[in-house]
């Protein structure tokens, strides 16, 4: 009797687990999904003064927290202060490619495509109304 009981909430836990784990995955996918339909605005340098700049941007399984600092209208460096991003540590080369640039047109990461629009939007959020 103990043992059926037993197996019988292991199979429960097993089925709860599995539940779980598809609507984890799910909602990830539909994050991955928004993220690449989602516009990255480039941001007008000259309406911006000299500065520091933080900014963020979350979506679930990513996360940023940047410093921009701005000088003469120009972005002359950016701070990665926080990338959670399970696989798209790669990305993290785009910020060179932003102050390179001197804008937020820039390519994504092949291979680190959500964590690269991520530090995108983390860095225009940084800038926007500034």
């Amino acid at each position: 009797m103990r043992k059926r009981i037993f197996i019988l909430i292991v199979v429960v836990v097993i089925i709860c687990a599995g539940i779980g784990l598809y609507k984890i995955n799910a909602r990830i996918d539909q994050n991955l999904s928004n993220l690449t339909q989602m516009k990255i605005e480039d941001i007008d340098l000259y309406k911006i003064s000299d500065g520091k700049y933080e900014g963020n941007f979350e979506l679930f399984p990513v996360s940023v927290e940047v410093a921009v600092t701005i000088k003469e209208h120009q972005i002359s460096k950016i701070d990665l202060i926080k990338h959670d991003n399970g696989k798209g540590a790669a990305a993290e080369t785009i910020l060179g490619e932003v102050v390179k640039t001197g804008s937020l047109d820039v390519d994504a990461i092949a291979g680190a495509t959500f964590s690269s629009k991520v530090i995108l939007k983390a860095i225009e959020n940084a800038l926007k109304c500034k």
